[in-house]
């Protein structure tokens, strides 16, 4: 393990806390928050110091929700402890458990995270706590055996122990009981460091699970969660000696200050998902997928297409596909009013080296993006689109807004070279919407993501519309890739010798 720079550290996670507090609205509690699970706020103290925790009875915390690393950290490592005893039947009743509770309260968790965070959409939030039963468990961690004339080998998936992870505002508890699926199926306990404008959701659902699991199995503190996540204590979970592992779901600034650690970090970074329709590409289709997929939750997710390059000879009918397809397009005039409002560009009319987005307007409804381009459209308007260049801020920044610039290229490859440069490298998703399998080869091979859909929304790429599984984090960054109970596990080998085959 690398020696911790604590200096470096510090700056690191300053940076990080500075760019989470501004990435969001401010939280504010809902003036009647539903109730579906025990809401009672802990009435610990909120410092953090290793004199506090030293001095400090028991583990300072109930169902898991604490205010103070150490003491989360520790009762995490405890149910751990206990977690290990009731084997794989006690890691699939805990998987249940979470699923079941999703289920039942998709409604008001989705309804008290969208008051609580104030962006995507309320249809959408729900729907993501609806699908959580998607997400593989205990059945993804098969025993690899090999035997021979020397004897016979098993490999196993092992857990860590304690997970430290990292959730965003964009998808507090779907994120969290994702989170918990895969790293409980590996075996481990977890303690959450939740992004500031969702950390009251995180709490609710953290309770809600560990109530039921203690109720079931008798383990509390399972799942633990930060009560008021800090830069400090953001900082003590990089450091803690019961994390044995992170797991960030974040910007590359939470990212960054993660592999400053010295622990092992599986990074869900940054991405820019790309769309490239080519001349053979049926356009009604296209555009309904792309609709879809970019403005699920008004476009707050990682996968949801950002920008599409279209090859000139279908573009005007492209965007007559989109138009009949219910996306309201903005003329010119239109898409640069809205631009000086959702960024801040320093570099230049049209330039973005310098653009800041305005983050006031992340996962805000199309019709209000619509209202700051001038003109009026139904309350119900799922995506505005209009044509820009390939150097707008909208096509090169991660903008998650349910606004899609359309980029006008003379032919294919001249689109897909575009597309790379805009993905920036993060080698996270692109689309393409084509019936020319060598077209499909060649931006497969060029874009090197970690996901790539043929001719369907991007949310086809965990599963939803296409062949595969759910997973709320995608380590592209550390390039685990889409996250599996694996992920959170390491191998351990064990050989007898010249004995056991049976043949």
């Amino acid at each position: 393990m690398n020696t911790i720079d604590q200096d470096t550290l510090r700056n690191v996670v300053e940076n990080v806390l500075q760019k989470l507090n501004a990435g969001a609205p401010a939280a504010t509690a809902p003036a009647t928050p539903p109730a579906p699970a025990a809401t009672a706020a802990p009435t610990t103290p909120t410092e953090d110091s290793s004199s506090h925790c030293e001095k400090a009875p028991g583990i300072g915390g109930k169902h898991g929700v604490f205010a103070h690393v150490c003491q989360a950290s520790e009762a995490a490592h405890q149910a751990f402890l206990q977690l290990q005893q009731l084997g794989v039947a006690g890691r699939t009743r805990v998987i249940e458990i979470v699923k079941e509770l999703c289920t039942t309260n998709a409604q008001a968790w989705g309804e008290f995270e969208f008051a609580e965070t104030k962006i995507g959409r309320l249809d959408h939030k729900i729907g993501k706590l609806e699908i959580v039963k998607f997400v593989p468990g205990v059945e993804w961690l098969r025993p690899e055996a090999m035997s021979g004339d020397d004897g016979i080998t098993l490999e196993e998936y092992a857990p860590f122990g304690v997970v430290g992870a990292i959730l965003p505002v964009t998808h507090s508890i779907p994120t969290l009981a994702g989170n918990v699926i895969s790293m409980v199926a590996a075996g481990n306990a977890i303690v959450f460091n939740p992004h500031p404008g969702g950390a009251q959701s995180a709490a609710l659902a953290t309770r809600a699970f560990n109530q039921a699991i203690e109720r079931e199995l008798g383990i509390d503190n399972l799942i633990c969660t930060i009560e008021s996540p800090t830069i400090e204590t953001f900082e003590k979970i990089c450091k803690n000696k019961h994390i044995a592992i992170m797991a960030i779901t974040g910007g590359p600034a939470v990212v960054e200050a993660a592999m400053q650690s010295g622990k092992r970090s599986i990074c869900a970074g940054p991405g820019n998902p790309v769309v490239v329709v080519d001349e053979t590409a049926n356009l009604d289709k296209a555009a309904n997928c792309i609709i879809e997929g970019a403005s699920f939750d008004n476009n707050l997710l990682c996968i949801g297409e950002k920008a599409v390059f279209v090859v000139d000879s279908v573009f005007e009918p492209f965007m007559q596909s989109m138009e009949k397809a219910g996306a309201v397009r903005l003329n010119s005039s239109q898409v640069e009013q809205l631009t000086t409002v959702a960024f801040n560009i320093e570099n230049g009319a049209g330039g973005c080296a310098q653009a800041a987005l305005n983050r006031d307007l992340i996962g805000v409804d199309a019709s209000v993006l619509a209202g700051h381009a001038g003109i009026r459209v139904p309350a119900n308007t799922d995506l505005v689109f209009g044509e820009t260049d390939a150097d707008h801020p909208y096509v090169q920044k991660e903008q998650m807004m349910p606004m899609l610039p359309i980029v006008r290229v003379l032919d294919f490859k001249t689109g897909v070279a575009l597309a790379k440069e805009a993905e920036h490298g993060y080698r996270h998703s692109a689309v393409i919407h084509s019936m020319n399998v060598d077209h499909m080869t060649h931006m497969a091979k060029t874009m090197d993501t970690t996901i790539f859909v043929k001719n369907g929304s991007s949310t086809a790429g965990l599963g939803l519309g296409g062949e595969g599984y759910l997973s709320y984090s995608i380590a592209t960054t550390t390039g685990e890739g889409i996250t599996t109970p694996k992920t959170f596990t390491r191998i351990r080998r064990c050989v007898m010798v010249e004995n056991l085959r049976i043949i």
